[in-house]
């Protein structure tokens, strides 16, 4: 499965559109994480804790966008593009939403 940011893969045509697809993950930030983020607040430096569980988030995120096109129909997914929300009473949520089109190309 090709993922591109672009809204064309090079060398490739874009046969037929088969619409847009997302990944979304929403994640809770564990206890000793925030203390360890708070921490770093405080004295400078950055989040291990958070950092990771960013990325991770992130890859569920596309791993899940790749698996709603190929479920439509797809070989490529373009124009992705990661929006990042914190949610919550106590902003103690991360949402990562992934979105792109799902394409057949040849």
């Amino acid at each position: 499965m090709i993922v591109t940011t672009t809204p064309s893969i090079e060398g490739k045509k874009i046969v037929d559109y088969k619409g847009i697809v997302f990944g979304e993950v929403i994640t809770g930030v564990n206890f000793v994480k925030d203390i360890g983020a708070g921490l770093r607040n405080f004295f400078g430096g950055r989040s291990e804790g958070y950092e990771s569980e960013l990325v991770e988030a992130r890859q569920q995120a596309l791993r899940e966008i790749i698996e709603n096109a190929t479920r439509v129909g797809a070989n490529a997914v373009v124009g992705l593009d990661f929006d990042y929300e914190v949610l919550g009473a106590d902003n103690g949520m991360l949402m990562v939403t992934a979105s792109g089109t799902a394409v057949v190309v040849e």
